[in-house]
C-alpha cells in the first residue's frame, strides 16, 4: 500500500496539539513520545476544562489504563465534543475486561461517540466485542493470526470505525479492508506502555492525516520501526525504552517508507 509518508514532516511543521487522557502508569512516556514525533501534548484531565482543552487540540486520544469515575467523566466530555466539532478521537480501553464496571463505562462511551480509532491488544478486542478470552488484567492472550483477525474485523464491524490491533503483527481494520503490519521488536512486550505510546502515534498522525486507516497505518509502521531499531543499541530493558524515545525523534518519510512491512489481507 502507498502511504503519504510525508505525513510525518507534516506533523513536526505544524506541530498539532495531542490531547491525552492518559494512566498514571505511561502519561510521562506517552508525553516524550508526542514530544519526539514531533507534535505538542497536552495531558488535562479534570473535567471542568475538557471542552475547552478539546477544542484547541488538534487529536484526542482516551486511555482508560487507571481509570476512575471523573476519568470517564472527562473522557466522554471529550469524545462528544471532538465528534461534535469533527476532530478525530483515538480510543485506547486498556485492561477493558479486567472488571464488569470497566467494560461497562467504555461500551457507555462508545454509546456515546464514535472514536476514529480503536487501538486494542487481542484481549481488550475480545471483551469489547463480548467474546471469551483469558486476558491476565491489561495483559493480551496469545492467538494465532487467524484468529486475531477474526476478531479485528467483528470488532470494527460492531463499532463500526477503524480497529488497530496491535500485536507480534499488528492488524488495521476498517472499511477500505484489513492491513497487517509486521517488524518491530519482541523488546516491546518487556516495556510498560508501549501499547499506550502506540496509541498516542495514532493522535499524532489522525492530527494531519484526515483518513483513520491511513493514520492508523502510519502510526503502526512508525512504532514498528522505532521497535526495530532501538533494539540494536540495546543492553536491556532500560535502554531499550530510551532508544525508542531517541530513534522516534530521528525518523524520516523516507525511513518510513523504506522499512515498511504491510501487507493486505
Amino acid at each position: 500500500m502507498r502511504l503519504a509518508w510525508n505525513r510525518l514532516d507534516k506533523v513536526r511543521e505544524k506541530r498539532p496539539l495531542i490531547h491525552c487522557i492518559s494512566n498514571m502508569v505511561a502519561a510521562n512516556d506517552c508525553a516524550n513520545l508526542t514530544l519526539a514525533a514531533g507534535a505538542s501534548p497536552v495531558m488535562a484531565d479534570a473535567p471542568p476544562e475538557m471542552l475547552e482543552i478539546t477544542a484547541a487540540s488538534a487529536a484526542t486520544v482516551l486511555n482508560t489504563g487507571t481509570p476512575n469515575a471523573e476519568t470517564f467523566r472527562a473522557c466522554r466530555i471529550c469524545g462528544q465534543e471532538a465528534e461534535r466539532l469533527g476532530r478525530p478521537v483515538t480510543l485506547d480501553p486498556v485492561g477493558v475486561g479486567a472488571s464488569v464496571w470497566r467494560r461497562s463505562c467504555v461500551l457507555e462511551m462508545l454509546e456515546a461517540f464514535t472514536p476514529a480509532i480503536l487501538r486494542v491488544n487481542l484481549g481488550e478486542a475480545q471483551a469489547l466485542a463480548g467474546l471469551e478470552s483469558v486476558a491476565r488484567g491489561v495483559d493480551s492472550p496469545e492467538a494465532s493470526l487467524a484468529q486475531r483477525l477474526d476478531t479485528a474485523v467483528r470488532l470494527s464491524r460492531q463499532c463500526q470505525t477503524t480497529v488497530l490491533l496491535s500485536g507480534t503483527e499488528d492488524l488495521v481494520c476498517g472499511p477500505g479492508g484489513v492491513w497487517c503490519v509486521r517488524g518491530g521488536s519482541a523488546w516491546m512486550t518487556q516495556v510498560t506502555g508501549t501499547g499506550c505510546m502506540l496509541s498516542i502515534l495514532c493522535g499524532v498522525f489522525a492530527a494531519v492525516e484526515p483518513d483513520p486507516e491511513t493514520a492508523a497505518l502510519l502510526a503502526s509502521v512508525f512504532w514498528k520501526t522505532c521497535a526495530r531499531r532501538a533494539e540494536t543499541n540495546t543492553k536491556g530493558s532500560g535502554s531499550f525504552r530510551a532508544a525508542l524515545l531517541d530513534t522516534a525523534s530521528m525518523l524520516t518519510p523516507e525511513d518510513l517508507q523504506s522499512e515498511a512491512q504491510i501487507e493486505k489481507l
